[in-house]
């Protein structure tokens, strides 16, 4: 099952006071990205985030699911409500997101 476009701009609107997201199609999918980095993907109307320190202190609880079948887990978040903590959530992974890997330029 891939993420409908509806949930895709709900998670868009819930981030919408965070300057720099962005996302990227993938195979039905979306990856989303703060400032330039991979923070999150939206997989079968899902929103994982990267199992940094940061995310994992801020949801202690929650459980670790990957995002397709033999991809690494991610931490599941399920209160994707409340827009304020979804916000301080990238926030305070920003710091720990790991930088973009340079392309390999073409032969």
């Amino acid at each position: 099952m891939a993420t409908s476009k509806e949930y895709l701009t709900f998670i868009l609107d819930q981030l919408s006071g965070l300057d720099d997201v962005t996302h990227r199609a993938m195979m039905g999918e979306y990856i989303l990205y703060y400032r330039g980095r991979i923070a999150a993907y939206l997989c079968d109307d899902r929103l994982l985030v990267k199992p940094v320190a940061a995310a994992r202190r801020m949801l202690p609880e929650a459980p670790m699911e990957p995002p397709y079948p033999g991809a690494k887990d991610m931490i599941l978040v399920k209160n994707v409500d409340d827009r304020a903590f979804l916000a301080a959530l990238l926030e305070a992974m920003d710091p720990e997101l790991p930088l973009p890997k340079p392309k390999k330029p073409k032969k």
